[in-house]
């Protein structure tokens, strides 16, 4: 099983374009797909309808997609008729099989007086797979503060691990006629986290490795694919203003597991060719 990451900065390239096409091509035959930065009716891209061209450019995926937030900007009333038409950012997440369950979990917030803080989201994707099924997360945190970063996560963590005490978005569905659904452990969460190897925020995930035994492997802690596999020197995101100095390049993107999958995680890789948006695609596989 191969996923993919990618934080696509509404479509536009390291070349200032707006090309959805070539980043279908970057994702293209993962059999699932977490999209970061995903609008509609943004002025930053000419008001384009992301999630409708994405679908269209990935015809043979199942699609979710969790908005973070919506703002009126130019709703009307014309001939009598109420249009209503919203700049919306958020997570997508694309699957080779269908979609059980989806939600948008909304992460903390604090008002930001002199740099843009817009409200940040992880997209819950419940998907069978061929390890069973799993609970995958499209996540984008907070860009401008640390201590934001540490609250989303914390937040995001009980999530992760109280998923079967809470029912994930929809339980009891027997009372309607339908199966109920698995609730699963493991989990697989992937994106934009903002965040260095090691830092406050990456430990109140993944942990601290010990001095003797190294990294531990609890229920209770995420997995860091990037550590687990020992890959060094990775690479997510490019400075778009210096993209060829590399004292600007850094790995911000991460893809996480539960513990339950460690044993299952073969490959980690960022895709260095990838030119549509400031990150590079972050690749896994599993088996």
């Amino acid at each position: 099983m191969k996923i993919v990451s990618y934080n696509i900065q509404y479509g536009i390239g390291l070349d200032g374009r707006y090309d959805v096409g070539r980043i279908a091509d970057a994702v293209r035959g993962a059999d699932v797909i977490a999209l970061q930065e995903v609008t509609r009716n943004n002025p930053r891209n000419g008001d384009r309808d992301m999630v409708a061209e994405i679908s269209e450019a990935l015809p043979d995926y199942f699609a979710a997609y969790g908005s973070n937030f919506e703002v009126n900007i130019g709703s009307r009333l014309e001939n009598g008729r109420a249009i209503s038409t919203s700049f919306q950012l958020g997570n997508m997440v694309l699957s080779k099989t269908p979609i059980h369950l989806s939600r948008n979990l909304l992460l903390p917030r604090s008002r930001s007086l002199e740099a843009m803080n817009f409200q940040r989201g992880a997209l819950e994707a419940l998907i069978e797979t061929p390890l069973g099924f799993i609970r995958f997360y499209s996540t984008h945190l907070d860009h401008r503060s640390p201590v934001e970063r540490q609250s989303q996560i914390r937040f995001l963590r009980q999530r992760l691990l109280n998923y079967a005490l809470e029912g994930g978005g929809l339980s009891g569905i027997p009372e309607i006629g339908l199966p109920d659904l698995p609730y699963p452990e493991a989990f697989i969460v992937m994106g934009d986290f903002n965040m260095l190897p090691g830092s406050a925020e990456y430990v109140e995930l993944a942990g601290r490795p010990d001095h003797e035994f190294g990294m531990p492997l609890t229920a209770d802690l995420a997995v860091d694919v990037a550590q687990r596999l020992a890959v060094a020197d990775l690479v997510t995101w490019v400075d778009p203003e210096r993209p060829k100095d590399q004292s600007r390049h850094k790995c911000i993107d991460y893809i996480f597991t539960s513990a339950s999958l460690a044993r299952s995680l073969k490959r980690l890789w960022s895709d260095r060719d990838a030119v549509g948006s400031d990150h590079l695609p972050l690749w896994a596989e599993l088996s």
